[in-house]
């Protein structure tokens, strides 16, 4: 006996096709932070081997263009790590978004699924109930019909 067709089916898929594009979409976001986060990491360690060299050459450096232009080095070097910082910040905001927006779509998807399932048990426990009934009523007719 083929099962009762659950009347809102089309709305879980649709529901589950929107958890998967918020899916796609919260790994896009978490991929872009992580090379924005890698970039940050990767400047910051630029900056501190410049420092360290910049140290180690002080003594040799005897002119002051050459100072100059280390400080102007670093100084570019300060202002692009702070843009870099402020970028990872706003697509850490962006990636918490979009991971809100997943979870909200897979509540959505879950509540129709948990519906899914109640109907199914129901419809279940309904024909399991009609055949018991039917069970019984063969059963009466059959010590009725062995007693005539």
């Amino acid at each position: 006996m083929a099962g009762k067709r659950f009347e809102l089916e089309q709305v879980l898929k649709y529901r589950m096709e929107v958890e998967r594009m918020r899916t796609q979409e919260f790994a896009v976001a978490r991929l872009d932070f992580e090379h924005a986060s890698d970039q940050l990491s990767r400047e910051e360690a630029q900056v501190v081997l410049l420092g360290a060299e910049f140290c180690q050459r002080h003594a040799e450096l005897d002119c002051i263009e050459d100072l100059r232009l280390y400080a102007d080095f670093f100084a570019r070097k300060r202002d692009e790590i702070k843009d870099q910082q402020e970028r990872v910040n706003q697509l850490d905001t962006v990636m918490s978004d979009r991971r809100d927006v997943l979870l909200e779509a897979a509540k959505d998807k879950k509540v129709l699924e948990s519906l899914k399932d109640k109907k199914a048990l129901e419809f279940r426990l309904s024909m399991d109930k009609r055949e018991q009934n039917f069970m019984d009523e063969i059963a009466i007719q059959n010590k009725v019909s062995k007693s005539l």
